[in-house]
């Protein structure tokens, strides 16, 4: 699965799967952009159960689907890629990009820096 990589499309779609559970073809449409077709929603439905992001059960007569992956999994491989592609390798290019060019409030800030400041320790008692 690490092989592939998630377009735009399929990213919302998988957004709707990991929201909502699990939910029908129908129940994916009607959480996206209005001019998507039901066609265009399965397609990429289908698209994710090839790449193994996705799995469906039958329900009657509709198929319920949902991830096979978490948020997190499928979020580190497209970080990975932001930080390779976009900022040359460096995540201090992407936390200066995150804090320099975004609406951060304090409170976020604060924990950003309580997260930082506990890998430092933790770092810290690996040497």
């Amino acid at each position: 699965m690490s092989q592939h990589r998630l377009t735009p499309r399929e990213l919302d779609v998988m957004g709707v799967l990991w929201d909502a559970g699990e939910a029908t073809v129908a129940e994916v449409r009607d959480r996206m952009p209005p001019e998507l077709a039901y066609t265009t929603v399965l397609t990429v439905l289908r698209g994710l159960e090839l790449k193994g992001y996705a799995t469906h059960r039958k329900d009657g007569r509709a198929f319920v689907y949902r991830a096979t992956v978490r948020a997190d999994d499928a979020a580190q491989g497209l970080v990975d890629r932001v930080v390779d592609r976009v900022f040359q390798g460096s995540p201090v290019k992407l936390l200066a990009h995150l804090v320099a060019d975004r609406h951060i409030d304090e409170a976020d800030l604060r924990r950003m820096r309580r997260m930082l400041d506990e890998r430092l320790r933790a770092e810290g008692g690996k040497r």
